[in-house]
């Protein structure tokens, strides 16, 4: 036995007692998982801003170099975000299979590494824009989720190594990607579940407002678009944009799921009065339906990030003028409801005839979900990343001056005021 020992050969006990290094990776990719879909689990159920998975991602995007944003909106265009996404699952996945190789032996490595993930996720969402104490929930939960998972998948495959207990209790390596799998897959399956039923009563609620505005008495209707304003039949694009091919750009990695029941909006900052609105208050004001085009700042001549729509909505400067702004405050701040935030020239939005909207339709219906559902921001002669803030809840009346009130794109040195430039297709 001495022998063997210094010809440096392992005992059988010793490598009963050892993961091998695919099992190894394999408990620590699982684990992982479980995380990821409990955590999203979790969020669904309080608050969808607090999944870690989207609370990093979130923060991958407002904390990124202007470079680097720029290169992802260059290089991907509108898949950026789902880009970023799988690039955060690949490097998720990537730890846990190194955290499992760390464990071959003992638990705690791998239990470390999943509880510094953890301690990232938590982190994320409890610096977000926006933020609640119930948020920790989900974060706190991902982290016990998967250091649980972790611990107790090594567990089975170090006794799917040890040959007696294999006899006596049937358990083989399999028992490792059963277990796991079912752990992953009844959190995924919890968390699309979820999602649906959330999904529905937004569609719901989406199906109430619509039939509030066929109700509803406008103060102003959108012109009829003649015949002639447009030549499809020549291939050029119809006058009004259908909702479902109006372009969509924006930085949120999930669209908020807020029923308009639940809608807030907060006018308050530089102003006499301060406001606080719920859509039954919002709706029951004059609506004006006018006709407006939107196009990013990005869009080159002849591009198709460019639309048309009858936005119906409620005279922004009308509520300004309520809460008796201050002429001194030259930025309305906005922010939505999953935390993008930008400023507004007032001046713009105070223009008699500018026609800025708190809009709560879109050609004849309620918003659709990414464009904003229940309320958005529209002010027409703006880019929107100066102007269209959607999912709106928070308006305040500031100075440029305020070092606190940058917006998202202006911190990444964008213009401050982002008048569309004049272009043309012919």
């Amino acid at each position: 036995m001495v022998s063997a020992l210094n010809r440096g050969e392992q005992h059988p006990t010793a490598q009963a007692t050892r993961l091998s290094r695919p099992v190894a990776a394999l408990v620590g990719v699982l684990a992982v998982w479980a995380a990821v879909g409990v955590g999203h689990l979790a969020a669904g159920l309080i608050s969808a801003a607090s999944s870690p998975l989207l609370a990093v991602g979130d923060a991958v995007v407002r904390l990124s170099p202007e470079p680097l944003t720029e290169f992802a909106k260059n290089t991907f265009g509108t898949n950026d975000k789902l880009v970023l996404l799988i690039a955060m699952f690949v490097v998720i996945t990537l730890v846990g299979a190194v955290a499992g190789l760390l464990s071959r032996e003992r638990p705690n490595p791998g239990s470390w590494v999943v509880a510094v993930l953890g301690v990232l996720g938590t982190a994320a969402v409890y610096f977000a824009p926006v933020y609640a104490e119930l948020d920790l929930v989900a974060p706190v939960a991902a982290t016990l989720a998967g250091i649980g998972a972790f611990r107790w998948l090594h567990h089975l495959g170090l006794r799917a190594r040890e040959p007696a207990s294999a006899a006596e209790d049937g358990v083989s390596r399999r028992a490792v990607l059963t277990g796991g799998s079912a752990a992953v897959g009844l959190g995924a399956l919890a968390s699309t579940g979820l999602g649906a039923l959330v999904a529905r009563d937004v569609q719901g609620s989406r199906a109430e407002v619509t039939a509030q505005l066929a109700r509803a008495t406008f103060a102003e209707r959108a012109t009829p678009v003649p015949a002639a304003a447009a030549f499809p039949q020549l291939g050029t694009p119809t006058f009004l944009t259908a909702n479902r091919d109006f372009y969509r750009i924006d930085a949120a990695l999930r669209i908020p799921t807020l029923a308009a029941a639940d809608w807030r909006l907060r006018v308050h900052g530089m102003v006499a009065r301060e406001l606080t609105m719920s859509f039954a208050d919002l709706i029951s004001r004059p609506l004006v339906e006018r006709p407006i085009t939107m196009t990013c700042v990005s869009n080159p001549v002849g591009g198709n990030l460019v639309s048309t729509a009858d936005f119906i909505g409620v005279p922004l400067r009308d509520i300004l003028v309520e809460a008796g702004i201050d002429p001194a405050a030259d930025q309305l701040f906005s922010r939505s409801t999953e935390g993008w935030y930008t400023g507004t020239p007032t001046s713009v939005v105070m223009e008699p005839g500018r026609g800025a909207l708190l809009a709560v339709g879109m050609n004849g219906e309620a918003l659709p979900p990414e464009h904003g559902f229940p309320v958005r921001m529209v002010v027409p002669g703006l880019y929107g990343y100066v102007s269209g803030t959607k999912w709106v809840v928070d308006l305040e009346a500031t100075t440029f001056r305020n070092p606190f009130r940058q917006g998202f794109w202006l911190e990444r040195g964008w213009s401050q005021f982002g008048p569309i430039k004049t272009m043309s297709r012919i």
